[in-house]
């Protein structure tokens, strides 16, 4: 087409589309910084982003990323997968309700969480074993969150140490999650929180539903627990005084060498192939360790309510959140005995078939009047895969949401920069949807702004 059939003035893509580069505020136009600012940038480009933006997309390729066995572990949950569906089924239930004719040009997504404001909702969940999902492991999730701005939740079961991470988190949010030692090393766990302390980790987020690994069966059929050869035991590998405890142990082991060799013997002859044979005897050393490790941190044994007071003496005043509160009974709990917090979570469905969805959960603890005279902290995990979802949690009561499988989808899509594409996808939707409820803020979000679709479903 002849060039002189285009007007001076017009463009393919206006200056509203295309991102600025010295972008002047201005209350009539949108935020080119705003999250919801990598929808232009992406038309702008003129091509198709480097991962998609369909989260439904984002397993079927992190499964084609790395070693089925691998992405069962984190794919797959308890039992026959009941509640990891009604973790998901239980968003459809709600409707958001948007309004026409308000001004959401500006929006703000930030919280305000343990004193502390932060860009957005979304956190990190604390998730073990990264290494399986892609070789940069943690490493590259704190950089994509020190990048976008997004707390990780360093796990316990983590490939990287306390340190590394902290070292990679720059100036990033971090927190810290404890799969709590039974009680006979409580010595382990003050280090542990120590060392979190020391390297900045400002929030304590304690497990409470992982004492015993739960009934995988996808796990069970291919008897792939990574941690028996020493992934996912970083922290504990790296700690001084369980290593003194192990030294220790193997200390008082007064078995002769026939009978030690016997054991060496039945290792080797348990995988029933000579590959699996080479892989034990590589790493005979490591598995002794790893078993121990495994038996400090999900041993079976579980804790009480009262052993609470032991966390609180080791950690002083900083911020304790009980992670896999499911029911309001437990949340009232939580506020006797002085806990800042709780993440209403079932484990993303991976610990017990058959139980309440998570948003169900959410939506009975935050409409009980204990726990909204008390001024706990509702967190909220479990079944969220978009920023709708985000939106719909925080309807419900939730002052942050954390964010699981997708990133983990995104690790092994892309490592760091996968991690932050799908970060960026979910806080896009967040403002994006925003704006479509005619809301200028996640403060502003109530029950008031959901439908329920079903009978069943209740506000």
């Amino acid at each position: 087409m002849p060039s002189d059939s285009f007007d001076s003035s017009s463009k393919l893509l206006s200056d509203s589309t295309l991102p600025a580069s010295n972008p002047r505020p201005s209350p009539l136009t949108p935020e080119v910084t705003a999250p919801t600012s990598l929808q232009r940038t992406i038309y702008s480009s003129l091509r198709p982003p480097p991962f998609p933006t369909n989260s439904a997309l984002w397993p079927k390729l992190a499964r084609q990323a790395v070693p089925a066995p691998n992405f069962g572990y984190v794919h797959d949950s308890a039992g026959t997968g009941s509640t990891c569906l009604a973790n998901v089924d239980a968003f459809n239930q709600y409707r958001l309700k948007p309004r026409m004719l308000v001004d959401a040009t500006h929006r703000d997504l930030s919280v305000t969480l343990f004193g502390q404001t932060y860009a957005s909702p979304l956190l990190v969940a604390p998730v073990g074993v990264q290494e399986i999902m892609h070789t940069d492991a943690e490493i590259a999730t704190a950089e994509a969150c020190r990048n976008v701005k997004v707390p990780m939740i360093l796990s316990t079961a983590a490939t990287r140490t306390i340190e590394e991470v902290a070292s990679a988190s720059g100036d990033g949010d971090r927190w810290y999650q404890l799969y709590w030692p039974r009680s006979e090393y409580e010595d382990v766990t003050a280090s542990l929180l120590g060392r979190a302390k020391r390297e900045g980790y400002k929030v304590l987020v304690v497990t409470l539903d992982t004492f015993t690994i739960g009934w995988r069966p996808v796990d069970l059929d291919t008897s792939y627990l990574p941690f028996l050869w020493g992934q996912g035991c970083a922290v504990g590998f790296s700690d001084p005084v369980f290593q003194r405890r192990v030294e220790e142990e193997l200390g008082r082991d007064e078995r002769g060498v026939g009978e030690k060799l016997r054991e060496v013997r039945d290792l080797l002859l348990r995988p029933g192939t000579p590959w699996g044979a080479l892989k034990v005897l590589r790493n005979l050393r490591v598995m002794q360790r790893s078993q121990m490790w495994l038996s400090v941190m999900n041993s079976g044994t579980y804790r009480k309510w009262e052993d609470l007071r032991v966390l609180r003496e080791l950690w002083g005043d900083g911020p304790i959140v009980l992670k896999g509160i499911q029911t309001v009974e437990d949340a009232q709990r939580a506020v006797e005995f002085g806990m800042d917090g709780i993440i209403v979570s079932n484990h993303g469905g991976r610990q017990l078939n058959g139980a309440i969805a998570s948003l169900d959960a959410l939506r009975d603890v935050c409409a009980d009047e204990t726990v909204k005279r008390s001024g706990l902290t509702v967190l909220f995990d479990s079944g969220v895969r978009t920023g709708v979802d985000v939106l719909k949690a925080m309807c419900l009561g939730a002052k942050g949401v954390l964010i699981g499988r997708p990133y983990m989808y995104g690790l092994a899509m892309g490592g760091q920069s996968g991690v932050e594409h799908v970060l960026n996808c979910l806080l896009a939707e967040v403002d994006n949807s925003l704006g479509q409820m005619g809301k200028r803020s996640v403060k502003d979000l109530s029950r008031g702004d959901l439908e329920m679709r079903k009978q069943q479903a209740k506000l």
